[in-house]
């Protein structure tokens, strides 16, 4: 509906004229409205609502149409669709072949889609700006690398996350230890390893797809194949192992080092002898004293 401004309201006449064509109407700024931007069919009627001949009062309604034109809410990436789902914002993004995770996703996401696609690595605060984010669904992509600060300013608030069914084959512990969301994990190609054991001690991980976390490679080769938890069940401590190997790697260095000392200790001795040898063997070549009165008495 238009707008009525009081008649004691005036603008200069330097104000007025861009707002008046040859016939003297008043008319909105240009370019109002015309980006495409608003928000609903009640904006576009305020865009289009008429304009009074007076000058101030088209002034006025010019700058309220140009109001209604900015788009105050977050926007949406253009690859994605955001829609509201039990009063939450919700932005879809699922099969739309995206290879990084979008950078413009809406602050005020609650819910976030990004499974179908081939996103490749999830780099460090890539969620940072989202702290209304409560699902996250990563599944079904090619994901490789995680960071360790990938989820860093979602970690409080985050209840679902997905990574199922993608090509993670070892995963930073501190990147999913610091959440208090239930993991979703099967379907990886996952070494098993202490990492991965510690992550299935301490995080969150849905009951439902725990089964499928299985072994694609292993320190030993018979638990290849198997479920991650039914090796564990087994009786299986993959940090146990580690501990093993290390202290075995730290055996083997003092070992070498041993053997240096031992080796230079013998060369060391040998060489001294030797010297010792050369020695003893120059002074008997040397004329005895005796000698040598002998030879001076004769010769008087």
């Amino acid at each position: 509906m238009p707008c009525h401004i009081p008649p004691t309201h005036r603008f200069p006449p330097a104000m007025r004229e861009p707002l008046q064509d040859r016939s003297g109407a008043a008319l909105p700024p240009r370019g109002c409205c015309s980006r495409g931007t608003a928000g609903s069919h009640t904006e576009l009627a305020g865009c289009k609502m008429s304009l009074s001949t007076t000058p101030a009062a088209g002034v006025a309604q010019a700058f309220f149409c140009l109001l209604l034109c900015v788009p105050w809410g977050s926007s949406c990436p253009p690859s994605c669709q955001c829609t509201e789902r039990a009063g939450a914002k919700a932005v879809l993004c699922s099969s739309r072949h995206l290879e990084e995770i979008p950078k413009d996703i809406p602050r005020d996401a609650v819910f976030l889609k990004l499974d179908a696609n081939s996103i490749t690595r999830i780099p460090s605060n890539a969620f940072r700006h989202l702290s209304h984010l409560e699902e996250l669904d990563l599944s079904r992509n090619a994901i490789e690398k995680i960071d360790r600060a990938a989820f860093k300013g979602v970690a409080a608030g985050l209840r679902t996350l997905d990574l199922s069914s993608n090509r993670i084959r070892s995963i930073p512990k501190e990147a999913l230890l610091a959440l208090n969301a239930k993991l979703r994990l099967a379907n990886n190609p996952w070494h098993c390893e202490c990492a991965l054991q510690e992550v299935l001690w301490e995080a969150r991980l849905d009951p439902d797809s725990v089964q499928d976390i299985t072994c694609h490679t292993a320190p030993r080769q018979e638990y290849v194949g198997k479920p991650l938890l039914q090796v564990l069940d087994a009786g299986v401590n993959f940090c146990s192992v580690r501990q093993r190997t290390t202290d075995v790697a730290m055996f083997i260095t003092m070992f070498g080092w041993f053997a240096m000392v031992i080796v230079y200790v013998i060369c060391y001795v040998r060489h001294n002898r030797e010297d010792t040898c050369k020695h003893v063997d120059y002074l008997k070549s040397l004329p005895s004293p005796q000698g040598h009165a002998e030879t001076t008495s004769t010769a008087l």
